[in-house]
């Protein structure tokens, strides 16, 4: 008796069943390459960022070595320009800003900024202005705002810092880790993309476009602002040494940090610098301050920035500010290039969505 051909293609799963089970095993499997993957996730991060620094060198080099000696040398460069460096100011910065924090805390100082703002004559006129509308600025406010200020800053920097000095190894072993992954990435690199690009169900010209906007606005956002943080915190760390205020290093750093901040920038910490000259009676030195700050900032910012970023995709400052500073909130330290990562690819995403997928969901 022959068999019906029917129930034989009934009993057969359809090719829509095999795609559900393919699509729940693909999926189980993305979870736990992710699950694996997550503990390295800073390392990553911060591997692919270093990699597209410091490709250009990489490609300098491969045109006249072999790409594995190419790549060797610039995980090398890479050693001696972030990791040498980063050691020293980890162990400076770890003194300098607990140094901060005791400030903060310490009974005498706050006794000697209380007798400072009440022999100011310039804190009695200022006070006396203010009266005339109503408003109390006395010494005891301005002393007790700056203690507050010097313990939130200081214990968030000694915190950060003291993370990655009481674990040497931990810090070595990540580190070793990351420069492994950039040697890799800087060498097969492109292979990667193409990877993602064939993997990807958008098409080709689709994924060509989000990773060509996601490469230029994060380079706009990190690589453009790195360099003006490090301009600015440098230069204002040698000012504060050659005035002689106290904690140069640790005031640079954070210099560094606050030039992600548009708008506000490094004038948190100049205008409060000035002020304090004033009151001390430093007036030439006041004025000096006020002056770098005014000319520094126009400098970075309608000179260096607009030469760095040139053709370049521009990302509105309200969505810089509220990236950096919620990237410090959720992330710590590193917050300054997650929080702009995540805005760009964000971005990037809308961009694609506007000119390629608006009009097709209007027409749905």
């Amino acid at each position: 008796m022959e068999e019906d051909p029917g129930c034989k293609m009934a009993e057969q799963p359809s090719t829509q069943m095999i795609f559900r089970y393919f699509l729940v095993i693909f999926l189980i499997t993305i979870f736990f390459v992710g699950k694996l993957l997550w503990p390295f996730f800073s390392i990553l991060v911060l591997a692919f960022v270093l990699t597209g620094t410091f490709y250009p060198v990489y490609r300098f080099l491969a045109k006249k070595m072999r790409p594995v000696l190419a790549s060797l040398i610039t995980c090398a460069i890479i050693f001696l320009v972030v990791f040498v460096p980063l050691v020293f100011l980890i162990g400076a910065l770890s003194k300098e800003a607990y140094g901060l924090y005791l400030m903060g805390t310490n009974a005498a100082t706050n006794q000697d900024l209380k007798e400072l703002f009440q022999n100011s004559h310039i804190m009695e006129r200022i006070e006396g202005f203010l009266a005339n509308y109503d408003i109390k600025l006395g010494a005891e406010h301005l002393n007790k705002g700056l203690s507050e200020l010097g313990q939130t800053v200081g214990l968030f920097l000694y915190e950060q810092a003291s993370a990655i000095a009481s674990n040497v190894l931990k810090f070595l072993v990540n580190f070793a880790l990351m420069l492994l992954i950039i040697f890799f990435l800087l060498i097969d690199g492109k292979k990667l993309i193409s990877f993602l690009i064939e993997l990807s169900p958008l098409p080709e010209d689709q994924d060509r476009k989000l990773m060509g906007k996601f490469h230029e606005m994060a380079s706009v956002v990190l690589i453009v602002n790195g360099i003006s943080g490090l301009i600015q915190g440098c230069l204002g760390g040698v000012i504060f040494a050659i005035f002689g205020l106290s904690s140069p290093l640790l005031w640079g750093s954070i210099m560094a940090i606050l030039a992600f901040f548009p708008i506000v920038g490094i004038a948190l910490v100049f205008i409060p610098a000035s002020a304090y000259l004033f009151l001390k009676g430093r007036i030439e030195a006041g004025v000096f301050f006020i002056v770098f700050y005014v000319v520094i900032s126009s400098i970075i910012e309608y000179v260096i920035k607009p030469k760095l970023v040139g053709d370049k995709v521009r990302i509105h400052t309200l969505l810089v500010f509220i990236s950096v500073l919620g990237g410090l909130k959720v992330f710590g330290i590193l917050g300054i290039i997650y929080g702009p990562l995540v805005i760009t690819a964000f971005l990037t995403l809308t961009d694609i969505y506007r000119s390629t997928y608006e009009t097709y969901i209007r027409k749905v």
